[in-house]
């Protein structure tokens, strides 16, 4: 197994659908075949390269406690880190050492799939857990989420294995959170808009006159129509996600200090969370990361300026999902540049390769390779610009 592989996500999802983390894997057939080491190790130096976060956003790896090493635990944030074990690795002296160990320098851990007897067990091991997984199929799921909730100190229980909105909506009955596998390929049944709001279609306008380099008094005049939506805009104008040094305080400074072109971004993000169809944050999470995610893929193959349209072709590739209007008639509704909507629709012209890309990337397919191939980068790039493009979406807080 080439350990170089390209890197998988799996969301973890509450009740709420918010996104709470995500556990990350090879993509590679080879690698459940292959030595731990071989497998786990490079996962853990890539989590090391991930760009700082304050630990709003949680990454769950599987680790086998026979290839662990302190080398390869040493550069990673143990406050944004889940490590997993199976029980029978830890159910021993040496095992609850290992435990014990991890514990003490701050790592969150958790159990995978822990017989219902272990709970009656006084050898403390899930005393060091922050959290126990289940399968959704498992008989006793509900008895095992009681167990957690009544255990010193108490567990959360994790559900593996949801493979679409029924089994989330199973999960969340329960008021549990659960590892969707099949996110951005399972689309909720939502009701279609007759007609778009009032914001959706004042964000519109206002994404058409920046693209044109409209006045900035006549901008300003617009966006004072909806107090609630200037305010919005702001606020992720100065989220850690964009990464500025001032607070800016107005449409007029955010265009004097950054220019249209980031403007034009958020407005694109501004829309995205108006569909009132769109109730799903977990979609809306995720299409902000492939957002980012494409244009990171983008740097060094096309010029700086194309940033803000690779953003929206990310973005804009699950607007369909989100407000509950098919593609090509939001094509038809929305400005936006001929190259944008044939990477939307057909995933071709210069951004689509890169749109096709990330979205290979979301899951278990075997098509990122030839993918990455075909645009010359290498899995190393590839994966880097992932977990950046994770931790970036996390920490705009939407």
């Amino acid at each position: 197994m080439n350990p170089d592989n390209y890197l998988s996500r799996t969301p973890l999802i509450d009740a709420t659908q918010r996104v709470r983390g995500y556990r990350l894997s090879w993509q590679d057939a080879q690698v459940d075949t292959a030595p731990p080491d071989r497998t786990m190790q490079p996962l853990l130096a890539l989590m090391a390269q991930f760009p700082h976060q304050a630990g709003s956003c949680q990454f769950f790896i599987d680790i086998d406690a026979a290839a662990l090493s302190a080398d390869g635990l040493q550069y990673l944030n143990p406050a944004t880190t889940v490590l997993m074990f199976g029980q029978a690795e830890l159910a021993c002296p040496e095992g609850i050492e290992l435990a014990l160990s991890l514990h003490a320098q701050g790592f969150r851990l958790a159990l995978r799939h822990p017989d219902v007897a272990l709970f009656d067990s006084s050898d403390g091991l899930l005393s060091l857990m922050t959290y126990v997984t289940a399968d959704l199929a498992h008989p006793d799921l509900a008895r095992i989420a009681s167990l957690a909730t009544l255990a010193e100190p108490a567990l959360e229980l994790m559900v593996d294995k949801v493979s679409d909105w029924n089994g989330f909506d199973a999960c969340a009955a329960l008021g549990l959170a659960g590892f969707f596998e099949n996110l951005c390929a399972s689309p909720r049944s939502l009701p279609r808009i007759a007609e778009m709001g009032s914001q959706t279609v004042l964000i519109l306008q206002l994404m058409t006159m920046v693209q044109n380099f409209a006045d900035i008094r006549e901008l300003e005049k617009v966006l004072q129509r909806d107090a609630m939506l200037s305010y919005k805009l702001l606020r992720y104008i100065n989220s850690a996600g964009f990464g500025l040094q001032i607070e800016i305080e107005s449409l007029r400074h955010a265009i004097t200090m950054l220019g249209y072109q980031p403007l034009y971004r958020w407005l694109a993000l501004l829309l995205a969370t108006t569909g009132s169809a769109g109730s799903s944050r977990a979609l809306l999470q995720t299409a902000i990361v492939r957002g980012r995610f494409v244009e990171l893929l983008g740097v060094g193959l096309l010029p700086s300026g194309e940033a803000g349209n690779l953003f929206v072709v990310g973005l804009f590739s699950l607007l369909d999902q989100l407000m509950g209007t098919p593609m090509h008639q939001l094509m038809r509704q929305v400005s936006l540049s001929d190259a944008i909507v044939q990477a939307l629709l057909y995933r071709g012209d210069i951004y689509g390769p890169l749109l096709a890309l990330a979205e290979a990337c979301e899951g278990e397919g075997g098509s990122a390779p030839a993918l990455a191939d075909a645009l010359f980068m290498a899995p190393s790039q590839v994966n880097k610009a992932h977990g950046s493009a994770m931790v970036w979406a996390q920490d705009l807080n939407l």
